[in-house]
């Protein structure tokens, strides 16, 4: 094989797998480098929207991924205690999508069910590589790799950059990688107390304001993920302590047996973006070109997208199409990522971290609304679910 016949991807998670698996039923030859030596299985994305679902299918890739998860026809904004809600049911665009529900499912069972498939297919996946340069010329690009044994170069017509958010191929190339981190401090922590049974009405995806706060109950079929924040002048390392991650879950749902954490974790949030997916024969795709805050679940979401429309643009190219194609990969991609996924998740976040009481009243009340009435509810899933902007992203030539 030539190596200006296979592509180069960099990262085995979810977009750079679903890239490698569009290659192959292209019948186009690829390597895929992961530094890591297996595939991670700690938690990050967790929800599927709608025409994620209808991509995956194409793939015959979202009904064992459904067999793996809960399936969410609602997901709700909620006071809490008093339980007032505005609750959206994505029936409503059933007629826009094969999929009009949420899946809550962990993102490491997508990679899984990703790998599997590409390696019977007999693709080429090596783990525990790690990109450590980047050069490229007319013709090709050349990227030298290394693992524990030691380094080799190899060489392709194109390279995928989808190595997460410290991309090390956008570094080698030196993107601009511009935006800002939040402030506040996110701490995940993981329980199979059955909150459906103590708050009625929960969706799978709940989004709440306390007293003073705010946190977040998203459903997985074993386990419930609570997104919860420092009280007040709380420092992070007094947050992280059994003790208060235990008042906050019983402030949540008060239990005489106590709530059973099975995993803790903090993060912080950042919304970046690069100017260009693309330089020269490179290209990025989801968190190496974009990061967002994970209110709303549009970040993996959006990279599985960003893999379609990138393996569509260089399947023209290698079929002959003008090398210049790949910037409408740019041109349709990263105008839907700064409107739609960065703008629409820091909406989200800006409403839950709110703490004035009458404004929270105020967004609630147009929220019910919205949920309540059939012309505004439609758009708002539509927009939401990440249809309105793959939609406006296909008209662009």
């Amino acid at each position: 094989m030539g190596h200006n016949e296979q592509v180069v991807i960099a990262g085995a998670g979810p977009v750079g797998l679903t890239a490698a698996l569009l290659l192959q039923r292209a019948g186009i030859p690829f390597v895929l480098f992961e530094a890591a030596e297996t595939l991670p299985e700690d938690l990050r994305a967790s929800t599927f929207h709608p025409p994620t679902l209808d991509m995956l299918d194409s793939l015959e890739i979202a009904e064992p991924l459904k067999a793996q998860g809960l399936v969410g026809s609602t997901w709700q904004v909620r006071m809490h205690p008093s339980g007032e809600r505005a609750v959206f049911d994505l029936s409503a665009i059933a007629d826009a999508t094969g999929h009009p529900y949420r899946l809550q499912c962990e993102q490491s069972k997508l990679c899984r069910l990703l790998l599997d498939r590409v390696l019977a297919g007999g693709g080429d996946v090596r783990m525990g590589w790690a990109i450590e340069d980047v050069t490229q010329d007319a013709d090709s690009v050349h990227v030298t790799v290394a693992n524990a044994e030691g380094r080799e170069s190899v060489s392709g017509a194109f390279l995928i950059g989808a190595d997460g958010s410290r991309s090390a191929v956008r570094q080698a190339l030196g993107f601009a990688f511009e935006g800002k981190t939040y402030p506040e401090t996110t701490i995940l922590a993981t329980t199979r107390f059955p909150f459906e049974s103590h708050l009625p009405g929960l969706s799978n995806v709940n989004y709440v304001w306390k007293q003073g706060g705010t946190f977040s109950l998203l459903r997985l079929p074993n386990l419930w993920r609570c997104s919860l924040y420092p009280d007040g002048d709380e420092t992070i390392e007094d947050a992280l302590a059994p003790q208060s991650i235990a008042r906050k879950l019983q402030e949540i749902a008060p239990s005489e047996c106590g709530h059973s954490v099975d995993e803790v974790r903090p993060y912080r949030i950042h919304m970046r973006i690069v100017d260009d997916y693309r330089a020269g024969r490179v290209l990025l795709a989801g968190d190496a070109a974009h990061v967002n805050s994970p209110s709303g679940g549009m970040g993996m979401n959006g990279g599985i997208h960003d893999a379609f429309e990138l393996v569509a643009t260089v399947k023209e190219v290698m079929e002959g199409a003008p090398l210049d194609r790949l910037d409408r990969y740019t041109r349709r991609r990263r105008p839907i990522a700064e409107s739609e996924i960065l703008v629409q998740a820091d909406r989200n976040r800006a409403r839950m971290q709110e703490r004035d009481p009458a404004r929270r009243r105020a967004m609630l009340t147009e929220l019910q609304r919205i949920a309540d009435d059939p012309v505004a509810a439609r758009a708002h899933l539509l927009r939401t679910s990440m249809i309105a902007g793959l939609q406006r992203a296909a008209a662009i030539a």
